[in-house]
């Protein structure tokens, strides 16, 4: 990742998940629901982060017959968490100004889906009221989640 055009250490920045340095998610990983925090100001960041990105990828196959047809090819790919500071425009704006050394980032909950991280997300960023106050950097909340997808599987 380049903050300010300067690419940064990795390790100046790892995830941290109860006090432990992250280096690997679990298999059942999906994604996580994390914790931003600026040592300075004490201002945090609540969000989520997808562990893999679906990707679809298109080749041309020659069937018997003679005639081509495009397959579709699906597949994960790993995303970018070990690199990942947030999306919020005002967090990334500090961390280029102060550093990512005068930051943490806290995994707080690992996720085995999309909608539970979409869930545990919006409502971590509601119990700690974060747009109530000026101690946060999220801007705005932003969750659709279905019942079905959360009940008796968190």
């Amino acid at each position: 990742m380049q903050l300010d055009g300067k690419p940064t250490k990795l390790y100046a920045m790892t995830w941290l998940y109860e006090n432990k340095h992250i280096i690997e998610l679990p298999e059942d990983c999906i994604g996580f629901v994390y914790l931003i925090t600026n040592k300075l100001t004490n201002r945090k960041y609540i969000g989520k982060k997808l562990a893999k990105f679906s990707k679809t990828t298109y080749k041309t196959i020659k069937l018997k017959n003679g005639n081509k047809k495009r397959k579709r090819i699906r597949s994960k790919i790993d995303s970018d968490w070990q690199l990942y500071y947030g999306s919020s425009p005002e967090l990334t704006k500090d961390i280029e100004l102060l550093g990512i050394e005068n930051f943490s980032r806290e995994i707080l909950f690992y996720c085995k889906s999309k909608s539970e991280c979409s869930y545990i997300e919006a409502r971590e960023q509601f119990a700690r009221k974060v747009l109530e106050s000026n101690d946060y950097y999220n801007g705005h909340i932003q969750v659709r989640v279905h019942g079905s997808h959360i009940k008796n599987k968190i």
